[in-house]
């Protein structure tokens, strides 16, 4: 079948090409009854015009990026960044928006993206996740005056508003939790050194546990996978001052390290509890089912969307603050068998 042009378009609606193109655009030079009709035509034919078109006539492009900076392997099997991703989605389509994915290598990588989405007008704005420290992206795109939402923070966004959620309050709830069932022995098995939320958590859990009095305390940097969250309980585990509690900062290391647990004879929760972060579909399938800190994500990404949309459309926005992930307990945690 030919793919409708926009000569296709003028002869059905018996105009110039000119005035559909003024029509399509949204310019002035034709009257808003020729517009409707143009319009009109141009759906009933399916024609629509290529992204080249659009970045020449300045037209919107009806899009939305999101550049994500994780390994592909990782981004397939967590259910944070796939729930994250269904609430942004579902805010886009209801309002005929479409969301441009693409993952990159490195943060250069990501900022060259964002330039070439600029350049050729691909996209109206984008999502920004996994803030930095001292973020490189964050002046680039300033200075491209291209919309952007920060998924994160508070802090180190410049002048871009933020959508965050409290990590400090959820880990100190988690870690009181803890405590309160007898733990004084309590690792983390942090994500990526250098992420701002990564930073949060990490200061959070030594704050908490100094005003705690908690001193055997430890953090082992991980990189979000399966196979380093059952590295690093793997060590843990093994030292001679074992943790009696380890906190996850996402569901697949805490559900790696409910393995290694296993598999090196240990009772979970009687000789070592699980706390998991964020909780997912995931926690609940797995024996003993784990505790987790909750929050609805898909509603954090719709949240975000909804600010880039009103960011596109030129209205002022300041930061917003989600709800703050909850803590469920579940089958994972109790008191410790040696106290």
């Amino acid at each position: 079948m030919k793919r409708p042009t926009i000569a296709d378009v003028a002869r059905r609606a018996g105009v110039s090409k000119g005035a559909v193109s003024y029509a399509l655009n949204g310019q002035p030079g034709v009257s808003d009854a020729t517009r409707q009709r143009i319009l009109a035509i141009a759906q009933e034919i399916g024609f629509n015009p290529n992204s080249a078109a659009r970045a020449l006539s300045g037209a919107s492009a009806n899009a939305v990026g999101l550049a994500l900076c994780r390994p592909a392997r990782i981004l397939g099997i967590e259910p944070f960044f796939m729930e994250l991703i269904s609430g942004v989605e579902a805010e886009l389509s209801a309002r005929s928006y479409a969301l441009t994915l693409q993952v990159v290598a490195n943060p250069e990588a990501e900022i060259a993206v964002y330039r070439r989405w600029w350049g050729e007008r691909r996209v109206d704005g984008v999502l920004v996740c996994d803030l930095r420290l001292d973020d490189r992206r964050v002046p680039v795109l300033e200075e491209l005056h291209l919309p952007a939402v920060v998924i994160g923070g508070p802090g180190h966004g410049g002048g871009l508003a933020h959508v965050w959620s409290d990590d400090a309050a959820a880990l100190t709830e988690a870690i009181e939790y803890l405590v309160a069932l007898g733990h004084r022995r309590i690792a983390r098995v942090g994500g990526l050194p250098g992420l701002l939320h990564t930073e949060i958590r990490s200061e959070a859990f030594g704050t908490v546990c100094r005003q705690l009095g908690l001193e055997r305390t430890v953090t082992v940097s991980s990189d979000y996978s399966g196979e380093e969250g059952a590295r690093a309980t793997r060590r843990l585990l093994s030292s001679a001052d074992r943790p009696t509690a380890i906190v996850y900062d996402n569901d697949v290391m805490a559900i790696a390290g409910l393995s290694v647990a296993q598999e090196m004879g240990l009772s979970v929760p009687n000789d070592v509890s699980i706390v998991a972060w964020d909780d997912s579909p995931l926690c609940q399938l797995v024996h003993p089912s784990l505790t987790a800190l909750s929050r609805d994500i898909p509603a954090y990404g719709a949240h975000a969307a909804g600010r880039l949309l009103a960011a596109i459309a030129g209205k002022p926005l300041g930061n917003y603050q989600d709800d703050t992930a909850h803590l469920i307990p579940r089958g994972s945690t109790a008191p410790p068998r040696h106290p």
